[in-house]
Order: structure tokens, then C-alpha cells, then sequence
């Protein structure tokens, strides 16, 4: 019998064959009784049988006399007359199986050569051992189908090359793709570490709301659904973060949450509507304290991931361990554009003529220090390669921060950068209702907003909150998508969510 090759999904008529030969095996098999197997039970994986007795020598093996009951998806086999040598894949981790027809008890060798194809499941039982080449191998003694697989695989030497489907279909770039596959593991360690560091130093994981009657905390378009039953427009949130501060105005002292925000805007290789954040709030800190706290974050979960201090991101190498450096604003855009000066900065209309170059129409309401953050953002944001703290964030922008004491027009705020990216937004928190009640008052006033985004700033519920008093507190918020873009040395966001949002396909 000739080895069986895998179908190439890029080939549409060969896959439409394949497809239907399969139907007519599964079509045959329900004929004879078949009826998806649920009752194959795995004593081991795949994973834990091959970090136990890899390196174990032939003989040692032997001696041992290992029987295992795994199961997994076939990814590859070869057909060789009486006998056969399959690949089984477990949680992208994958070994090699020996089918020999006197050697499976009370199976039919030929039957299942016949009916077995590349991505169907199996349970298989036997006994380890290694081949002439050292491989570590399971000799087939029993054997079972447990579901089939219509759809021929992808190439395994070549995965799946599309983008599109890649990201639509991700369940097919997982088993084509052991990189990805693991891409996705170190994900969620990511987010199990962050969790573990802040319940570590005292934090209380807390939940608010996803639906909104009016969506706070964050300059953004809110995605708009309807309540039937209460008859009520809603809105998906774009930020906890006025939920959260109720929650220490109630007594809460240190808290976070980890969940979904929602923003209905552009879509890029840094954006994607739905993302994750945590967001970190703790009482009797300022600002500076959520510096040294995410700094610590991030050095902690790194070492734990990487196994070291240095992170590879888009060509570029940087040494977590190092103290991050701390900038004001105004003093990035000087130290990476060499050109302009911290004159040029105070003048009003040398910014309008630089930021003219950028496409950058400055309109009439904004001052001096809203001007030096557009050019900030146009400009300077990508230059950040190394983790750097930039501080000094004009009022105008920081609507929920708390006003600076040396300078009126700025805010106690910070954001982190690293690898071109910001990561991270902290201030300490405005609790002067009277402030905030101006604040979202004069963002009312504004008459640019063709979305009507303006009317989305006041919540008087918020306000009434405030003035029950909120002491003292600073708080945090951190892109989850993005540090684990750095941390796999993605650049693209999409390659780090499991289903980005995509356009409906045709």
C-alpha cells in the first residue's frame, strides 16, 4: 500500500474530493454501528510522556515495560504494507505510533488503515519503545476511532500561510501550528502571573458591570446595544474605571479587575475593539506608587516567562531589569527630535507650523499644552523603545486626573511606553467633585463631536459618588494584548488574540 500524502487546502477541487471520500468512510462506519466513542479514557498525556522518558535509553525502556492509553489527532502517517508509523497530536504536543497488524489484538489492521485519515482522533494503548533512530514510540496494541475529521489538514510543513484564515479560523492555525499554539500558553500564563502578583501583594479581584447606561472612564465610542425588557439603550463598556472608584468610595482599599472593554473605533496592528486591561486601584498612593508597582509587575512576570530579563521586540533588545527611565513630556519630544527646542515648545504658532507637516489641522480651543500632546502622539510615541515612564499629561486629556500642584494646566499622570507602544496609563485620582464637576462639564461644551461623543462625559451618579468622598487613591490600567506582544515578539495584536474582530466574511 503507497504512503498517503496530505491534501493541500490550497487545492479546492483535490479537498473537495477528499471531503467527500471521507463523508462516504464516516457514512459506512454509522452503517456498521459507529457511534463517536465517549468512553476512551487517557491515563497520560502526551507532554508528560515525553518529558518522563525521552532521554531514557532504549534499553531502560524496555526494562520498564511502559503501557500508556493516549489520545490525539492524527497529524501524520505512513503506510508501509503490515505495518504503519502514525503521529498523534495532544495539546500540540505530538509522538509516533507503531501499528503492526499481529501485533493489534483483536482489531482489524486493514479496516483501520482504510478508514483512518490525517485529523481524525483516536485512543490508541500499547507499549513505549524506541526506534533504530531513537524515537520515542508507542507500539499499537489496541486501537479505536473517536471522531473523524471532514476537512483535510493544511500542509504540516507548511501551516497555514493565509492571514485571513489564520485569524478567522483558529482552530486550524492551532494544529497546524505548534509555534502558535504555544504563543497562546504563554498568553494565559501571562494573565495566571499577573493575577498571582497581585493577590501576592494584597489585591482583591473585583467585577463590575459590562453594560453601561452610560459609558465613563475613557474618551472612546461605545458600542450601543438595547435592553427589551427595561426598554433602555445600553452601552458595552469602554472602561470600569468610575465603577471601580464607587467601589473605594465604599471602603475598598486595594482592587483590581481583569476583564473586556469594548471600543467601537479603527482597527490596527496595536488596536483591536475588544482588548483586555487590568485596571489596579489603591488607596493612600499617588501616582508615583503605580510606577514603582507596574515596574515591579513587569519584571516579575518577564523572569517568570522569559526566564530572563531581556525582551526581543521587533529588532530591538532591552534589559527589564534596569531601572525604567522617567521623562516628562515636553523633555521626550526634545531628547528624540533633535530639531525642535524647549522654546519651540511655548510657542503657539511654531507647534501649528510643526504640526501642520503631520496633516495635523490645530483648532482654535486647544492650548498650548493639548498642542504639545498631539505632536507628542504623532510624533514621538513610536520613538519609545525602551520602558519609559512619561509624566506631565495636560489637563485637557486627563478629564479624571488629579490636577498638579506646581503647574494648573497639568496633571499627577503617567503613561509607560516600550518597543514604540504605550502600555500602560496611571494617574492619581481627581477627587474635588466640584473639579470633576467642571471638568465634565466644559467636555459638554464641546461642539466637534460629529459621533456626539461630548454627551457621554457627564454621570451625575459619578459626581453624587464623589461627594461622599474619595480619599486619597491612584490607579492603573494596562493593555493585557500588548504586553504579551512583547513578551512573544508579535507586532501585530491580532497574533496574540484567539478571535480578533474581523470584517464579516463574504
Amino acid at each position: 500500500m503507497k504512503e498517503k500524502k496530505v491534501i493541500c487546502t490550497n487545492d479546492k477541487e483535490n479537498k473537495h474530493k477528499e471531503m467527500e471520500i471521507r463523508k462516504l468512510k464516516l457514512y459506512k462506519m454509522k452503517k456498521k454501528g459507529f457511534n463517536f466513542p465517549n468512553h476512551f479514557k487517557p491515563n497520560n498525556t502526551i507532554k508528560n510522556i515525553k518529558k518522563k522518558y525521552k532521554k531514557l535509553t532504549k534499553e531502560i525502556i524496555k526494562e520498564l515495560a511502559i503501557f500508556v492509553h493516549l489520545a490525539g489527532r492524527i497529524i501524520f502517517k505512513r503506510i508501509m504494507g503490515k505495518a504503519s508509523f502514525f503521529t498523534i497530536q495532544d495539546a500540540s504536543y505530538n509522538i509516533q505510533i507503531y501499528l503492526k497488524k499481529n501485533i493489534l489484538l483483536h482489531d482489524n489492521y486493514e479496516e483501520h488503515i482504510y478508514n483512518l485519515d490525517i485529523g481524525d482522533f483516536i485512543g490508541i494503548q500499547g507499549q513505549l519503545f524506541k526506534t533504530k533512530t531513537d524515537e520515542l514510540t508507542v507500539r499499537c496494541t489496541h486501537l479505536i476511532l473517536l471522531n473523524k475529521s471532514i476537512h483535510p489538514l493544511p500542509d504540516k510543513f507548511h501551516g497555514l500561510i493565509n492571514k485571513e484564515i489564520k485569524y478567522r479560523k483558529r482552530y486550524i492555525d492551532l494544529i497546524s501550528s505548534a509555534t502558535q499554539f504555544r504563543i497562546f500558553e504563554k498568553r494565559f500564563k501571562i494573565i495566571e502571573l499577573i493575577r498571582k502578583f497581585m493577590i501576592k501583594n494584597k489585591f482583591l479581584e473585583v467585577e463590575t458591570p459590562m453594560l453601561h447606561n452610560i459609558p465613563g472612564g475613557a474618551n472612546a465610542r461605545p458600542f450601543t446595544t438595547h435592553h427589551n425588557n427595561l426598554n433602555s439603550k445600553m452601552y458595552l463598556r469602554i472602561s470600569p474605571e468610575l465603577y471601580l472608584k464607587k467601589l473605594i468610595i465604599g471602603g475598598f482599599n486595594k482592587i483590581f479587575e481583569m476583564n473586556r472593554n469594548f471600543r467601537n473605533e479603527g482597527v490596527s496592528s496595536k488596536h483591536n475593539p475588544e482588548f483586555t486591561m487590568i485596571e489596579i486601584y489603591q488607596t493612600y498612593t499617588s501616582y508615583k506608587d503605580m510606577m514603582i508597582l507596574i515596574e515591579k509587575l513587569f519584571k516579575y512576570v518577564t523572569l517568570k516567562v522569559l526566564k530572563n530579563n531581556i525582551i526581543t521586540f521587533n529588532n530591538n533588545n532591552f534589559d527589564i531589569s534596569k531601572n525604567f527611565e522617567v521623562l516628562t513630556m515636553k523633555n521626550a519630544i526634545i531628547k528624540f527630535n533633535s530639531q525642535i527646542t524647549l522654546q519651540d515648545l511655548t510657542n503657539y504658532v511654531t507647534l501649528t507650523n510643526i504640526l501642520n507637516r503631520f496633516e495635523i489641522k490645530v483648532k482654535k480651543e486647544w492650548t498650548l499644552e493639548k498642542i504639545q500632546s498631539k505632536l507628542f502622539e504623532v510624533d514621538t510615541e513610536k520613538k519609545i523603545i525602551n520602558p519609559t515612564f512619561i509624566t506631565e499629561y495636560p489637563i485637557d486629556i486627563s478629564p479624571l486626573a488629579r490636577k498638579s500642584d506646581s503647574n494648573n494646566h497639568l496633571t499627577d499622570r503617567f503613561e509607560l511606553f516600550i518597543g514604540g507602544m504605550e502600555i500602560a496609563n496611571g494617574f492619581s485620582e481627581l477627587n474635588d467633585y466640584e473639579d470633576q464637576k467642571k471638568r465634565f462639564e466644559s467636555q459638554l461644551k464641546i461642539k466637534n463631536f460629529k459621533d456626539e461623543n461630548a454627551k457621554f462625559f457627564y454621570d451625575q451618579e459619578y459626581i453624587t459618588a464623589l461627594e461622599y468622598g474619595l480619599p486619597p487613591t491612584s490607579g492603573l490600567g494596562i493593555g493585557i494584548d500588548r504586553f504579551v506582544m512583547l513578551l512573544t515578539n508579535k507586532i501585530n495584536i491580532r497574533d496574540v488574540i484567539l478571535f480578533p474582530t474581523l470584517k464579516k466574511s463574504e
